[in-house]
């Protein structure tokens, strides 16, 4: 009897949940760009970089940053075809410049478009519809992903209706202009943690960004950590965003954030085992029912578990030889 794949046996046409990776990486101007490019090369394909034009373009130099942007991810220093831009706001006069020369130049190789500071439903609405209306103008039939910041309150109460709209990938938080946003009723200390996770507004918050993602079957991010240097403060401010409040990706503005954020979100490698070892078993079962250590499992564990092998293999954690060949090959 052929081996029939997880994909073809457990989901059978279902949309799929995105695997990307964990983490992504800001980086605003072309030499910090390239520096980035040159990291993912040198690491692994670990990681997403985000290229910005929100804050990385001068004021007046949009068109200049948007092409710059362009000429570097056609160039030989993105390998990886990794890298995405974050444009600038619904408000901002750049916004239709930004998209109408990002998918000229680099529609075909975009892993994302970012979409901040949406302050309604209708905003992102129109936004990724002139996405796709200049997707089409160009010619470029795929689907450029995209991802919506969640950082005002209309957004925010808005969520559930925003995270149905087509494209979106992602939703992210934005901590701190969500903060701002509250005047003052929330204190900057809780821009840090553990502020940031036991403030009720910003837990409340938080938890309402990851239920309207996880339910419309796209990828909850969490917010940057502030302090650059400290490893230790990232990989914790990581270890909880993902364990305690369902966050599947974070952000990362400084180059030593980038594993530690990674080594945060990646399974344990215990689970990793066990789930290649199911996985196998229900694969010589025909995808029955199965005992594993005791345990009954069936289609409903073993989608998760197919999960998180997806997931291991994402984040660099090791997964058995016969698993790859079985699975990944």
């Amino acid at each position: 009897m052929t081996a029939v794949h997880p994909n073809e046996a457990l989901f059978g046409g279902e949309k799929s949940f995105p695997l990307i990776p964990a983490c992504e990486h800001f980086a605003g101007s072309e030499k910090l760009i390239l520096k980035a490019l040159g990291l993912q090369d040198s690491i692994g394909p670990l990681f997403d970089i985000t290229c910005d034009c929100e804050d990385g373009a001068a004021s007046g130099q949009e068109r200049e940053h948007a092409e710059m942007i362009v000429r570097v991810l056609n160039s030989e220093a993105n390998k990886h075809k990794m890298a995405g831009v974050r444009i600038h706001d619904y408000t901002h006069p750049a916004w239709k410049l930004d998209i109408d020369i990002l998918v000229a130049g680099a529609g075909k190789l975009l892993s994302y478009i970012t979409i901040p500071k949406c302050t309604s439903l209708a905003q992102a609405s129109e936004m990724i519809a002139y996405i796709q209306k200049t997707a089409t103008f160009n010619g470029i039939e795929r689907v450029i992903p995209v991802h919506l910041l969640i950082e005002t309150h209309g957004a925010l109460n808005q969520v559930h209706e925003i995270a149905k709209l087509p494209w979106v990938q992602v939703l992210d938080f934005g901590l701190m202009d969500f903060v701002s946003a509250h005047h003052g009723a929330i204190p900057a200390s809780a821009m840090r943690s553990p502020g940031q996770f036991e403030h009720r507004l910003l837990s409340r918050a938080k938890v309402e960004v990851v239920s309207a993602a996880l339910a419309n079957g796209i990828v909850p991010a969490h917010n940057v950590t502030l302090d650059l240097k400290n490893v230790e403060t990232t990989y914790s401010d990581a270890s909880r965003a993902r364990n305690e409040f369902g966050f599947m990706r974070m952000w990362s503005i400084y180059p030593t954030q980038i594993q530690a954020i990674v080594d945060a979100m990646k399974p344990n490698f215990d689970e990793v085992s066990d789930a290649a070892n199911i996985l196998l078993t229900a694969q010589a079962a025909n995808w029955g029912p199965i005992q594993y250590a005791g345990e009954l499992h069936d289609r409903a564990t073993y989608r998760y578990f197919w999960e998180v092998l997806q997931k291991a293999k994402l984040t660099g954690v090791a997964i058995s030889e016969e698993s790859n060949q079985a699975f990944f090959s």
